[in-house]
């Protein structure tokens, strides 16, 4: 590869490593606060831990965002929601999975609540803890910058996303008049008893 266009790969991969510093050093995290673990991402960002001194500057639109930080319960009636958010992100796009009930459901085991976000979309680092405590955040942010540096910004490849639960998969556009919706989907209700 290096003896057919030399001075090409020279060149790309010094762009890619000028990009990928910068990106890796000007992370604008969304956030998508849906628990109590939201609550720690806030004080993150407040002056005592100030995660700006990293170069993240917290956006509230996914088309200007290139992490998404999903803190809190992901509901099955949430997972749509959360995976178009996702969708709208500009490539290349990361996921923080902040707190237990985002990465396993945490104590919720019901039938209303996704047990893993990285059922619906591919998840880059992964936060333990109820909640974790806001240098662990920070702490991901770190990892997620030196896997920015480590695989490059021009070498990324959008990871394949998860297919939708079974459940979710409805549209998010509101029902058109004359049709009905049901508010649980099916599958979901227990078996009715006489």
């Amino acid at each position: 590869m290096g003896e057919k266009n030399g001075a090409l790969d020279i060149l790309t991969t010094t762009t890619d490593k000028l990009f990928s510093w910068c990106m890796a050093n000007s992370l604008w995290p969304m956030t998508f606060g849906l628990a109590c673990c939201a609550m720690e991402f806030m004080a993150s960002a407040a002056p005592m831990y100030d995660t700006d001194r990293f170069g993240v500057i917290l956006r509230s639109s996914p088309r200007q965002s290139d992490v998404m930080v999903v803190a809190g319960t992901v509901t099955n009636k949430m997972a749509p929601v959360v995976r178009t958010l996702y969708e709208q992100m500009p490539d290349p796009k990361y996921v923080i999975a902040m707190g237990i009930c985002t990465i396993a459901g945490g104590p919720f085991r019901t039938y209303n609540t996704l047990q893993g976000v990285d059922r619906i979309v591919p998840v880059d680092i992964h936060v333990p803890g109820c909640p974790p405590r806001p240098e662990a955040f920070i702490d991901s942010i770190l990892l997620l910058q030196e896997k920015i540096k480590r695989e490059g910004v021009l070498r990324w490849k959008p990871p394949p996303l998860p297919p939708a639960p079974s459940g979710i998969g409805h549209s998010l556009e509101p029902p058109r008049p004359g049709e009905s919706v049901s508010p649980v989907p099916e599958g979901m209700l227990p078996p009715h008893r006489s």
